[in-house]
């Protein structure tokens, strides 16, 4: 039997991920999440959240009494995701391998987690895996940065923060001509009155509309719709970041 890989460069970033990020990001997305997805689903409902993170959205899901998986491929952000949603089932995996049964109502992936599958031909098995996990009928709700919006907005552009504890840097740079963007990150943590360097870089991908339109048909899914995620009222055409609706026949 060979083993999904699993990586850990989300690791050393895992604390302001699940401090900072991670709560934010969930609260500014549940609304849309609710009436996108959530109120398309049978109750009670099994949800698999992919690519969970530190288990924030988990958390809000199964406070909603919805049964609740995630898959993640750090071991870090599962370490937090099982204490703050301590009644979901954790598993970790990485989403272009991970094989589930046809056991899930709706399968969501946000926070552009998807943006971290650099090659058209693995973000579709990603999305074959996800067809296989869901049962008929079932719904499909992702979020993708596109490639306009890494165009316009990604400029050797600079955040960071400092803590008591720790303080982060990272910077990103795109190219438009790869399609390929870098986030390189710096990571400073104050561990038994020493300060400790870690250094990561995480790749994305900037996807077109079209690709994935094709790639969500090719394996069979139906009804696909999306969304600007800026605002889901908004004409969708020249969104920059998009959510997108599918279900499974």
């Amino acid at each position: 039997m060979v083993s999904s890989p699993t990586y850990s460069a989300y690791d050393a970033f895992a604390r302001i991920i699940n401090e900072s990020w991670g709560p934010e990001v969930s609260e500014t997305l549940f609304p849309d999440i609710e009436k996108l997805l959530l109120k398309h689903l049978p109750q009670p409902a099994s949800i698999l959240d992919l690519c969970c993170g530190a288990g924030h959205l988990a958390k809000k899901l199964q406070d909603k009494g919805y049964q609740v998986t995630g898959v993640d491929s750090s071991a870090q952000l599962l370490r937090y995701a099982r204490d703050n949603a301590s009644q979901s089932k954790f598993i970790l995996d990485d989403a272009r391998y991970f094989k589930l049964p046809a056991s899930f109502n709706g399968v969501i992936s946000t926070d552009y987690g998807l943006n971290h599958i650099i090659e058209l031909e693995e973000l579709t098995r990603v999305f074959q895996n996800v067809y296989a996990a869901l049962l008929p009928n079932g719904l499909f709700m992702f979020d993708l940065s596109l490639d306009r919006r890494y165009r316009s907005s990604w400029h050797n552009s600079l955040l960071g923060d400092v803590q008591d504890e720790y303080a982060w840097a990272l910077k990103r740079i795109y190219n438009p001509e790869e399609k390929i963007g870098d986030i390189y990150i710096t990571v400073f943590e104050l561990t038994d009155r020493n300060w400790k360097r870690f250094d990561t870089t995480w790749p994305v991908k900037g996807y077109y509309l079209e690709e994935v339109l094709s790639a969500l048909q090719n394996v069979g899914f139906t009804d696909i719709n999306y969304y600007n995620q800026e605002d889901i009222s908004d004409p969708p055409e020249e969104a920059k970041i998009v959510y997108f609706v599918c279900q499974k026949i």
